[in-house]
């Protein structure tokens, strides 16, 4: 009996041995290393937007795209809610393994993200496998570009265009081909497209975004320091004779009862467009298609206006890039870039461009059969993308680069509605330019401590 017993007790401890050993964590799951793939298990990324609405379909449509192609990656499209929401959840988990491994920001989030310390720019990518950007649109990239870093990559970008009203053009016996293109022009097509309080000939919606850009086309700028592109910008200097043009164009206009103040909500001012309230306003690229398809009449869509004997310079991207957060796996910052490149190849840019009105990152995607079809359907997309192409690379039209941008612009609405309200447009801006400069300051010294 001895001898089996003896065997029955060897063979226990080697199975109990087996077992403890195949319990042990490896060498790397010991040190904490997360074992993304192993069995099968893709590396999942994940990706918050902002992009709600039909906007979020789309998007969701490309992403399923790209996971359908992947043997290793999955990526997670959630949406966080308006751009400012967004930031606001991105700031409780930025640098931190919770955080998502690629973040939307809208472009006035640009320098703070970039302060924050809490992203990797994705120009250790590029350096990393030399890949080439020449191929991104260098108008857009620009913006998202400082001291030679792309930190990161430009998505959902627009930029204002003047949309006008055809049919009434001819009604006021105006030639529906030749929108205005300089300020005289403008006030004058403004007068005679004016019917009393039944319609107005032009409308700015009160948003800060508008005036930047109508300053910057004249080689304006918004802040010191190169459009606080060559240092932390110290002072505001939108309340220059840039500035001054524009504020004084809707004080005049206002006084002369050619303009409408619609107020600050985008659904107002293309309501008052589409029902003829106003005949002419400034809008963005991204809406162009949908008013085409919503107005009763035809609709054109022309470049930005610049004053009277002033050089065009082009325009400052808006939109939206996205980020990628530091303080997270590489394995996923990798799957993340792959997915990032994924978005700017031609084919994946002409769904975007055709399907929300967004600018193409790669302008390759305009050559899509696509993107020419959708073209020939709606010419008014081409003009948005011809301003875009007729931009000057400069200080001014990178745009300027300020951690209190969305303060900065409500000092801008501040300082319009009391033009409405009979202010002198020079007292105006220069009581917006010292509350920016005050903010600034502020700023400036949070950043110092």
């Amino acid at each position: 009996m001895k001898k089996p017993m003896m065997l029955l007790f060897f063979c226990l401890l080697l199975f109990l041995s087996a077992c403890s050993s195949s319990n042990q964590p490896s060498s790397s799951e010991a040190n904490g290393e997360k074992q993304n793939q192993s069995d099968g298990e893709k590396t999942e990324v994940i990706f918050w937007h902002a992009m709600g609405g039909e906007l979020e379909p789309v998007l969701n449509e490309i992403v399923d795209e790209f996971n359908k192609k992947q043997e290793n990656i999955e990526v997670k499209p959630i949406f966080q809610g308006s751009y400012e929401e967004a930031l606001t959840k991105f700031n409780t988990v930025a640098g931190t393994k919770d955080a998502p491994a690629i973040m939307q920001i809208f472009e006035v989030g640009t320098k703070y993200m970039i302060d924050s310390g809490k992203i990797q720019p994705v120009q250790k990518f590029i350096d990393e496998e030399n890949y080439d950007t020449s191929q991104w649109e260098k108008n857009i990239s620009n913006y998202y570009s400082v001291g030679g870093v792309q930190y990161s990559m430009p998505f959902n970008s627009s930029t204002p265009v003047l949309i006008y009203n055809k049919d009434v053009f001819k009604e006021a016996g105006l030639d529906p081909e030749k929108p205005p293109m300089t300020y005289s022009e403008l006030k004058d097509a403004a007068k005679k497209l004016t019917k009393g309080q039944e319609r107005y000939g032009f409308s700015i919606l009160n948003y800060g975004w508008f005036f930047e850009e109508l300053l910057a086309v004249q080689g304006g700028h918004f802040v010191d320091q190169e459009n606080g592109r060559e240092g932390n910008a110290q002072k505001a200097v939108f309340n220059s004779e840039e500035g001054l043009r524009v504020f004084e164009l809707i004080a005049d206009m206002y006084k002369e009862g050619t303009y409408y103040n619609v107020g600050t909500n985008w659904d107002d001012i293309r309501a008052a467009f589409q029902s003829g309230k106003i005949a002419m306003y400034l809008d963005s690229s991204a809406g162009v298609k949908a008013i085409v398809d919503n107005a009763p009449f035809n609709v054109g869509v022309s470049y930005l206006p610049v004053p009277d004997n002033v050089e065009r310079q082009g325009v400052i991207i808006g939109g939206a890039s996205i980020w990628m957060s530091a303080g997270i796996e590489e394995e996923t910052q990798k799957a993340a870039w792959e997915f990032m490149k994924y978005l700017t190849t031609p084919e994946v840019q002409a769904k975007w461009h055709v399907e929300s009105g967004y600018f193409a990152i790669n302008p390759k995607a305009y050559e899509e059969d696509i993107v020419k079809q959708e073209w020939e359907k709606y010419p008014q997309l081409k003009v948005t993308v011809d301003q875009l192409h007729d931009t000057k690379p400069t200080a001014a039209t990178q745009g300027a680069l300020i951690s209190v941008f969305p303060e900065a612009r409500q000092k801008i609405v501040t300082a319009m509605e009391n033009i409405y309200q009979g202010m002198d447009p020079k007292q105006a801006l220069d009581r917006a330019a010292q509350e920016v400069d005050r903010a600034l300051e502020v700023a400036n010294k949070k950043q110092e401590n």
